[in-house]
């Protein structure tokens, strides 16, 4: 099984940017589709961004041209670019990965506390 690592959040001002990190061990990163989510206390798990083995990406519509994902295969790593953040944008920023294609995301990481101030 994928264990995930998220880095990189923290506070920030609006139209700030930040930029987190996921670290991946165990498996074939490179086939894996990796995603980020994000989640507000009581509220559902949202998707944000995914990068998929074939170097194609998709967005959620709030995110797209302010939010970039990248991939890094040889260093396992996946990135999440934020630009002009927003206070709705503050959440818990979820790594995960859907380790078999088709088929759901089915591990991921801690979260890492993103909190946008106005």
């Amino acid at each position: 099984q994928v264990q995930l690592v998220e880095s990189g959040g923290g506070l920030v001002q609006a139209w700030g940017s930040l930029r987190l990190s996921c670290a991946a061990s165990g498996g074939t990163f490179s086939s894996y589709g990796m995603g980020w989510f994000r989640q507000a206390p009581g509220k559902v798990r949202e998707f944000v961004a995914a990068s998929w083995s074939g170097s194609s990406t998709s967005y959620a519509d709030s995110v797209k041209r302010r939010f970039t994902i990248s991939r890094d295969n040889a260093k396992n790593t996946v990135y999440l670019q934020m630009y002009s953040l927003k206070p709705e944008d503050t959440d818990v920023y979820y790594c995960e990965a859907k380790t078999k294609i088709p088929g759901p995301f089915d591990s991921w990481g801690q979260g890492t506390q993103d909190t946008v101030s106005s």
